[in-house]
């Protein structure tokens, strides 16, 4: 039986997913690359009609929200340039941002909006698609929303393939206020400018799995149970070049390097899950 997820709780996002999901993946973001080319291309050459710099608690790194029309197409676009090393409390970069997109695309999950880099202001940074029609996490739990029963299997698919994508490029910073709900239930992933790390931890441990640096207040750690064969066929076909090519420059030789460390550490542990459980439990 499925796991029911009241999103009522902080705890919901990672809760266990259930058993026996269905062998499809969801494409959350955009169906095809064509789609998410159309609007990165959008985003690169759209005119800047308005622009709003955002502040409090949730918008830290102080980005705009700008108006984008081209044509008779108007959307929002989320531009950001922090720049922070280790030595100002980062790394927060508003490359990773870029980076992130990029992987999203290479290993087709389409759950992190179309991301370029553009100039605003005579300073470079990172332009994201703004994702209209959609509520974060954090708003829905406050309004004691549960996901639609006919979504819960959907939803759980969709949190153990953000756990490897966020143990991917080290990105320890999720939480429920960048994680949106979009049409039909679908989880959209924003907010990538403090992956990549290098230091510490991340040079060594995954921030989800059964090792992971995340554990419930119970001490139960945040594993990946089930994922598409599709997607761990990805990962592991991923190399040095793949992965330069897909992030456009925008991650150092030591970035990448430190990724495909991690990818080696997810692969592990999906094939000792696979040796234990056997191939059809754990890859649809």
């Amino acid at each position: 039986m499925p796991i029911q997820i009241p999103l009522r709780l902080v705890a919901v996002f990672f809760a266990l997913a259930a058993a026996g999901l269905a062998a499809t993946v969801i494409q959350v973001g955009f169906k095809d690359a064509a789609e998410g080319a159309a609007w990165e291309e959008f985003l690169r050459t759209a005119r800047i009609v308005t622009s709003v710099q955002m502040g409090g608690p949730e918008a830290t790194t102080r980005p705009w929200k700008l108006t984008l029309s081209k044509g008779d197409i108007t959307r929002f676009g989320l531009w950001k340039d922090v720049d922070l090393g280790i030595e100002q409390g980062g790394p927060d970069r508003w490359r990773f941002e870029i980076a992130a997109y990029g992987l999203d695309v290479l290993l087709g999950l389409g759950m992190v909006p179309p991301t370029i880099e553009r100039a605003f202001q005579g300073r470079w940074g990172s332009l994201q698609l703004w994702m209209g029609d959609t509520e974060n996490l954090k708003a829905r739990i406050a309004r004691g929303v549960d996901i639609r029963e006919d979504k819960r299997e959907d939803w759980n698919r969709e949190a153990y393939l953000e756990r490897a994508f966020d143990s991917l490029i080290a990105n320890d910073d999720r939480n429920v206020g960048n994680i949106l709900i979009g049409t039909g239930e679908s989880m959209i992933l924003i907010d990538h400018s403090r992956a990549f790390g290098i230091e510490g931890p991340f040079a060594k441990m995954l921030v989800y799995g059964a090792a992971g640096m995340k554990r419930a207040t119970d001490g139960t750690p945040y594993p990946f149970l089930k994922l598409p064969r599709a997607f761990v066929e990805k990962l592991r076909a991923l190399n040095a070049k793949s992965v330069k090519e897909a992030v456009k420059g925008h991650l150092t030789g030591r970035e990448i390097q430190g990724l495909l460390t991690r990818r080696d550490l997810i692969l592990k542990e999906i094939d000792l899950l696979i040796r234990e459980r056997g191939e059809a439990e754990v890859l649809y």
